[in-house]
């Protein structure tokens, strides 16, 4: 099972809400806010699964997912996305993504999207 979670999200409000729901069961290895940071969070930190925002400025989840996958193709990288959005999760899932979260967040789907993809 996973331990360390690197949460990406440029809102802090979903950071906040993800932290919430995960940090009962898990160690929250770092926060970013941009694919950028999540890109250099997740190579200095190595943590265990991501939570990928897909839309984000600067660098987007799905630039980001792809960059960590090239260098890591085992990483497990869950994207978080509003509803909607179908498009770029089909996007997202060719870029590596392992699995998907849709906004508003509820513990009971984000815990079986974690078991899904790490189990």
């Amino acid at each position: 099972m996973a331990k360390n979670v690197l949460i990406v999200d440029d809102s802090e409000f979903m950071r906040n809400l993800l932290r919430e729901i995960l940090e009962e069961e898990f160690e929250i290895a770092a926060e970013a806010e941009n694919g950028v940071e999540a890109v250099e969070l997740y190579n200095e930190k190595q943590p265990d699964l991501v939570m990928m925002d897909i839309v984000m400025p600067i660098r987007d989840g799905i630039e980001a997912t792809s960059e960590i996958k090239e260098g890591s193709p085992g990483a497990n990288i869950i994207m978080c996305t509003s509803i909607g959005q179908e498009e770029k999760m089909k996007k997202a899932i060719k870029a590596g993504a392992d699995g998907y979260i849709t906004k508003p967040f509820q513990k009971p789907s984000v815990m079986d999207a974690i078991n899904d993809v790490v189990a």
